[in-house]
């Protein structure tokens, strides 16, 4: 049956969603080293010395070209600046939260997405203009008088009663709609929800999430080492190959939450998948809080929950990717990680959110530091619910 046609005869055929896999095979990389060959100071509680200006003709990277930095350009823009400048500027990192933060100007376009009597997402005027032939999955304002006390929304039809009829129906929408409007499917799905932990309404294909503006969460893992009285962090090069943002840093180990998988036992997954980390290691990581963030690009609306997570690694310990997802590891000291997101857009951008939340809670920021509470509190800025 056509997708312009759809019926609710249509509603059950099955969309059958399994977890992204590789095609390619990753190869061992080649900068595994345990420390950098340069010495570094300690103790590792010193708090950052922050630079307002850095004289690098790399200093300025728009996101369109970090993919093409190399470990190289990392290592040296991360390194001191010999120019004394004022220790407590927190412009860089402002500039990162912002990055996550854009378009709160234009929730207006945007219309609730009510199922249950809860609102469970939010969908831009214009996109829910491609929704409107689906008549037997959506209802949208000019269809009805669907208002109530919540106002103009979009909701399902009443006939899709359970959660599966629903993750049928609009998997079906999403597949009609294509790629030219829902670009990087996945066969991935979300949970559908009003909060973290409350019944599910439906499952979403991850690549839609932003498009239906449902809350998405997350785990990412700063995995670190101690030596000689500093701390390091182990950070990745996401593969070339990724459909977003490749050649990007990131964390050791991070992904976005699935259905029916909890937190923890995620982590430990991506922690297998992504760094070869055994769960005999793994299970040890400590939950840390959340970072959360509200952006709107477009037709888009995210509104992402991160749960954060530390594990202290041995210092022998050297990370290998199982899936073809990154392309290699460095350790490198937090402080010049600090460094990189102050002066670059090299990181993927929600993992510097983790990674300035990791600043705060291992004392290598002070209220000293202009913007200290603004900036602290800019960590969450998205709902954390």
């Amino acid at each position: 049956m056509a997708c312009s046609t759809y019926s609710y005869l249509h509603l059950s055929h099955k969309f059958r969603y399994s977890l992204a896999s590789s095609l390619f095979i990753s190869k061992p990389s080649h900068a595994f080293p345990s420390t950098f060959t340069t010495p570094f100071p300690s103790p590792s509680h010193t708090p950052i010395k922050f630079n307002k200006s850095v004289k690098f003709s790399t200093q300025s990277v728009s996101v369109s070209a970090t993919n093409t930095f190399t470990w190289d350009d990392v290592v040296r823009i991360s390194q001191p600046d010999s120019v004394p400048h004022d220790s407590s500027d927190l412009s860089g990192f402002f500039q990162k939260v912002k990055i996550c933060n854009r378009g709160s100007e234009k929730q207006s376009e945007f219309l609730p997405f009510v199922i249950e009597d809860q609102i469970a997402g939010y969908i831009h005027n214009g996109f829910a203009n491609h929704l409107r032939r689906f008549k037997d999955v959506f209802i949208l304002p000019q269809d009805n008088s669907y208002g109530g006390r919540i106002g103009s929304h979009v909701t399902l039809h009443p006939m899709l009663r359970t959660p599966d009829d629903r993750t049928n129906a609009v998997g079906d929408v999403v597949k009609c709609l294509g790629e030219e409007l829902i670009p990087g499917i996945r066969n991935e799905l979300y949970p559908v929800t009003s909060s973290f932990g409350a019944p599910i309404f439906f499952s979403l294909e991850r690549a839609a999430a932003p498009y239906f503006g449902i809350k998405a969460y997350g785990v990412h893992m700063n995995g670190y080492v101690e030596k000689d009285g500093q701390k390091l962090l182990w950070i990745g090069k996401r593969s070339q190959m990724k459909p977003t943002y490749p050649g990007m840093l990131d964390h050791l180990a991070a992904g976005g939450l699935p259905y029916g998988i909890a937190c923890g036992e995620n982590l430990v997954k991506e922690c297998e998948e992504e760094a070869g980390i055994p769960k005999s290691i793994s299970k040890e990581a400590i939950p840390a809080g959340v970072v959360s963030y509200m952006d709107i690009d477009g037709y888009r609306y995210k509104r992402d929950v991160l749960f954060c997570y530390d594990l202290k690694l041995p210092a022998s310990f050297r990370p290998e990717n199982q899936d073809g997802e990154v392309d290699s590891f460095k350790l490198i000291p937090v402080t010049h990680v600090a460094n990189v997101i102050q002066r670059t857009q090299f990181f993927k951008p929600n993992c510097s959110l983790v990674i300035i939340d990791f600043l705060f809670r291992h004392g290598y920021m002070s209220p000293e530091h202009i913007g200290y509470l603004d900036l602290l509190q800019s960590l969450r800025s998205g709902d954390c619910s």
